[in-house]
């Protein structure tokens, strides 16, 4: 007696993964080996899908398959979905995802990230992510059936409720800021065998009024810092003025009294002539005194020779008259 036991394996899940070149689709662990379709939204040529399907088998027998799409043309015009089918039709799961234009918003204004799910879903949730530059991390999470809402970002982004139900499950934020909103955002869309996916970069930028201030306050601490140095600068070099000046001031005075001490005598006396005798130190005055009275002997000495030197003309014209005059007698 032989037992026939058929291996199955069925679907579990599909991921796929888009850049700016190809699209893949990828699952682990199937059996028997599913058959993959691809297509697009807006519809696109059979001839632009072109894909390549590899599988894999593991220890246990088996598969996992990835098949690769060749993208034509700007992948953010459409939506790519990978379909993987079961060999016995009772499974088919779908992966979609689009990469949508960079969005560019100045901070501080209300932002509406757009993601609506590609067809109408009955029970799903949403999901929200959010990374700069590491790992993804959780803005929200929403469950339709339960239509319970975890929102992490709670007053800086929301749902629209009413257009949830609808499928629609773009995310409002508030008041982005440039350092804490810039970043990549992705929206995922789930249910029991299917997963949508919407990623969107998003620049935030400075306002310019922000860009005003920043530049007034960098300039008032720039003045600020130079009012600061020149302050110290002054406070540092103040000391060693006021010990020149000090001093400096003793040899000026010395220096005054040198200067009166060398002055000419004739000019002291003509000073002292015009009243101004009081205004020199008594040392002085003695000096100019002793040299006054030089001057005066010096000049009275020089005036006897002249004298005598005016007596002798007389003397010898008188001389002769007188020796006559005593002959006569």
């Amino acid at each position: 007696m032989f037992v026939n036991m058929e291996l199955k394996a069925p679907i579990q899940s599909v991921i796929m993964e888009i850049n700016d070149q190809t699209a893949t689709c990828t699952s682990h662990n199937i059996y028997p080996m599913p058959q993959v379709t691809w297509a697009t939204e807006p519809t696109s040529d059979q001839g632009a899908l072109e894909n390549s399907t590899i599988r894999t088998t593991d220890h246990k027998g088996l598969f996992t398959v990835e098949s690769t799409l060749r993208i034509v043309g700007n992948p953010s015009n459409l939506t790519y979905f990978c379909s993987f089918v079961s060999a016995d039709k009772t499974q088919t799961w779908t992966a979609s995802r689009k990469n949508q234009e960079d969005v560019t918003q100045e901070e501080g204004h209300p932002l509406s990230i757009l993601c609506t799910a590609p067809h109408n879903l009955q029970n799903f949730s949403l999901t929200w992510t959010f990374s700069s530059s590491g790992e993804p991390s959780l803005i929200l999470r929403y469950d339709n059936r339960t239509r319970h809402t975890v929102n992490l970002w709670e007053g800086h982004a929301e749902l629209d409720q009413d257009l949830l139900l609808q499928g629609d499950g773009s995310l409002l934020l508030n008041k982005p800021d440039s350092e804490d909103h810039s970043g990549t955002y992705i929206c995922t869309f789930s249910d029991s065998q299917s997963r949508h996916i919407v990623q969107t970069k998003v620049n935030i930028t400075v306002a310019s009024m922000s860009l005003d201030k920043k530049s007034t306050k960098r300039s008032w601490w720039s003045t600020a810092a130079s009012a600061a140095f020149v302050l110290f600068t002054i406070i540092m070099a103040l000391p060693q003025c006021v010990r020149r000046r000090e001093t400096g001031t003793p040899s000026h005075r010395h220096n005054g009294t040198g200067l009166h001490k060398g002055l000419n005598p004739s000019g002291s006396f003509m000073m002292e002539q015009h009243g101004i005798e009081g205004s020199s130190p008594p040392e002085a005055r003695d000096e100019q005194a002793d040299s006054t009275e030089e001057t005066t002997e010096k000049r009275d000495d020089a005036s006897e020779p002249d004298q005598e030197a005016e007596e002798e003309p007389d003397e010898g014209r008188n001389g002769p008259l007188s020796r006559h005059l005593e002959g006569a007698g």
